[in-house]
């Protein structure tokens, strides 16, 4: 894929902008922007571990979700702009802090910035290099990563168009993460683990949303027709955290039921998935990272 920062159209919103001169409708400007680089005991099992993960959290985002829980630096300029250099620098100091992998959040919109760092500190990194994105993105973007990153870990949030237009103004967002998950998958091959750490491989994560758990089945239904259940690991998660009053979609002010989460997870292992749940606990903002340019 050609990139060109004056008219860029890297992400599935191809708006076109001039990031030399002004942002983009994702945030990215033309430089790699941060705000936070640290450890990470949240994620799944086979990825945090026991020291945690090595994780990077990338300011903006092309989804925009209006429930999202890092709106803070998703849909606000809030970060750091941080030279490659640098960023070569903290992938390697979180290593040395015993992290199991390095952990690259909502860094879609930085392809063509981060690959050139990828190609560099790759060589001497001994930990996995794992993809954490919300799922919309372009396959032909994804290709440029091949062979540099070694875990993907990407949402497929919705599976109806209205609900993607609504949530997200995306109404193209499923097959987009179906196209962008089919890449993945190329990529990686089945999941690979090692001493109870993912080396390799797929993860996808789907968020129950109050009031949606129809169309989650829906989802595993299809994801199990389309790809198989032993392709990739899946993660349910119950997380969903109202972050403020919405007023035209009042469902997204309460958090999902034990009997809607409950539901979808014995689907999926109905179906014969492999992978992860949560407890109710998780629903909770104090899971939400402090942004405050640690580690930068």
């Amino acid at each position: 894929m050609k990139f060109d920062p004056a008219h860029c159209t890297l992400c599935p919103r191809t708006c076109g902008a001039d990031r030399t001169k002004r942002p983009g409708l994702c945030g990215g400007g033309n430089a790699l922007r941060a705000a936070r680089a640290a450890l990470h005991l949240w994620e799944e099992p086979v990825i945090s571990g026991t020291n945690g993960s090595g994780t990077v959290f990338f300011s903006g985002c092309p989804l925009h979700c209006r429930f999202c829980q890092n709106a803070v630096i998703s849909e606000t300029p809030y970060g750091k702009d941080i030279p490659p250099e640098r960023l070569g620098e903290i992938l390697r100091e979180l290593e040395t802090q015993g992290a199991h992998n390095i952990n690259l959040v909502t860094a879609g919109h930085f392809i063509p910035y981060l690959v050139p760092v990828l190609e560099q500190v790759k060589p001497s990194l001994s930990i996995p290099i794992v993809w954490n994105s919300g799922g919309y993105e372009l396959p032909e973007a994804l290709r440029m990563l091949d062979g540099l990153v070694d875990i993907y870990l990407p949402d497929f949030k919705f599976f109806s168009a209205e609900t993607a237009r609504n949530f997200a103004k995306a109404p193209d967002y499923p097959q987009t993460a179906e196209a962008a998950l089919t890449e993945m998958l190329r990529q990686t091959g089945s999941p690979i683990i090692k001493d109870g750490l993912m080396q390799r491989g797929v993860i996808v994560r789907h968020l129950v949303l109050p009031g949606h758990r129809h169309e989650s089945l829906d989802l595993l239904r299809h994801l199990a027709d389309a790809f198989g259940t032993d392709t990739f690991l899946l993660s349910l998660m119950s997380q969903y955290t109202p972050m403020r009053n919405d007023t035209a979609f009042p469902e997204l002010n309460r958090r999902v039921t034990k009997m809607e989460y409950d539901s979808v997870v014995k689907l999926a292992a109905e179906l014969g998935f492999e992978g992860f749940t949560q407890d109710k606990s998780s629903a909770q903002s104090r899971y939400t990272p402090d942004f405050g340019l640690q580690g930068l």
